[in-house]
Formats: structure tokens, sequence, C-alpha cells
């Protein structure tokens, strides 16, 4: 799944794409350079971000996946809101990736009940203005794996089969460095919900901690080498999924994988 943030403030890549006609030529480019699916968002999720109006997020994103869909570019809508939803879907949009997982907007599941289309759920507890004081757990790994079964509980019981439904952690929402590492290590019990699981590590922060020299972490674009390895160690895995700012390189790196266990 390739990252396209037509935003003005997203932590990676804020403002490249915020023109219309640079994110179609963006999202063109990283489906040609193996995204399997472009992910189109119009609202920063970074973690202090303050919302923008729906009427801005639609302006956003709306011709972005008109014109991709009108290129055969498989697209994801990157939404909090039912309204965006609705409209990117009637547009053409194949999956709709909800960072809240339907608790942002109490529309959001009961309108996805309605269409065929896949919803990815995420782990989230608030808004990215207050996500940082919310990292608090007994116990990291089992209790985001119950806090997403409650969500997919939802859902399933708005009307959304499971068969629908994916879930992500939400790396680096509402968790600290230590946190994601956990989560990375113990995919065993998110995979042991039985449901397609999707990882978003690209350039996020406690990558960038990791590689920091000194008290100066890794900067944003010299990060694509770390989030390359989680891509291989995920296919490795039987993860469903990779959301990425830098297609080919996980693209390849899951090409290896596939190779060495023999299979396509």
């Amino acid at each position: 799944m390739g990252v396209l943030n037509v935003t003005p403030d997203s932590f990676s890549d804020g403002g490249r794409w915020l023109n219309s006609g640079t994110a179609i030529a963006h999202g063109m480019e990283m489906h040609s350079r193996g995204a399997d699916i472009v992910d189109v968002g119009g609202e920063s999720t970074r973690p202090g971000a303050e919302r923008v109006s729906a009427s801005e997020e639609l302006r956003r994103v709306q011709p972005v996946v008109v014109a991709l869909v009108a290129a055969g570019v498989p697209v994801s809508i990157d939404t909090m809101r039912a309204e965006v939803a609705e409209a990117c879907v009637s547009a053409g949009a194949c999956m709709v990736n909800d960072v809240s997982s339907g608790l942002a907007d109490p529309q959001m599941l009961p309108y996805l009940s309605t269409v065929a289309v896949p919803v990815v759920l995420m782990h989230w507890r608030g808004q990215s203005s207050q996500m940082d004081t919310l990292a608090n757990y007994a116990d990291v790994v089992l209790d985001v794996v119950a806090e997403l079964q409650a969500r997919v509980d939802v859902a399933t019981a708005c009307g959304i089969v499971p068969e629908r439904i994916v879930i992500d952690p939400g790396l680096g929402f509402a968790k600290t460095p230590s946190h994601n590492w956990q989560l990375l290590q113990h995919l065993e019990s998110l995979l042991a919900t039985g449901l397609p699981l999707l990882i978003g590590a690209s350039r996020k922060r406690f990558l960038g901690e990791l590689l920091a020299r000194g008290d100066e972490p890794r900067s944003m674009n010299e990060r694509d080498d770390a989030t390359t390895a989680i891509t291989a160690l995920m296919a490795s895995q039987d993860v469903w999924g990779v959301r990425v700012h830098e297609p080919r390189s996980s693209r390849d790196a899951v090409e290896v994988v596939s190779a060495m266990r023999g299979v396509r």
C-alpha cells in the first residue's frame, strides 16, 4: 500500500503532494513502482495534528481519487469521516482505511455496512492532538489485541462481514517506541485473530530513534532502508500488507522473501 498524503502537514512529506496534479502523478508513479493499492489521505494524523473540515478534506482528496481510479489505479481512501468515505467509494475507491476504527465518526461503520469494499480498522485511542498522552498499557500486546477485537465486534454487529475487515495495530498512535517494538515482536497475537494484518511502520519516529546518532534521530528520508527491513520481516510472517512511502524497495523485499520460500 503506497502512502499518498494530500496534506500540508503530514509528518514525512507534508506539502509535497498537496497540489492535485502532483499528487495524481505521484500516485501513478507509486503504482508503477509496485504499490498494489494507493492510500489517499487528506488529513494529517501525525502526533499533535489538528483536524481539518470535512469540506477541506474532500476538496483535497476527491479529484485525486477520481483521476487515479480513471487511470486504473486501485485506491484506498484514508479517512475518519463517513461523508468522505462515501464520496470516494462512489468515485471508485476500493477500500476504506479508517485509523479510528469508526470511533471518530459514529456514522462510519453503519455506512460501511452498506457497501462491499474492505475496511481497515486501526487501533486508536484518541485524536492526534492528544495521542501522546494516551500511551498507557498494562500489557501493550494484550491490550491492543483486545481493543482491536472490540472494534471488530462492533463492526460485525453493524453488519460488516469479517471477510471485509483488515486490522492494523496502529504503530506510533498512542504508543512509545518500546510499545511499537513489542507489537512487532509479538505479531503472532495479532495474526491469531485470523484477520488480515496491515502494518504501517514507514519512516516513523521509532525508526528514526532506533537509527539515531547521539541525540539526533535519523532524518525522515533516511529511514527507508529500515522500513524495507520491516517489510521483509513482515512478509516472512505472512502479514497481509504494509503501508509505505517508497513502494519499490518494499516490493523487492517481498519478492526476495517469496523466492526464498519457493512461492511467487
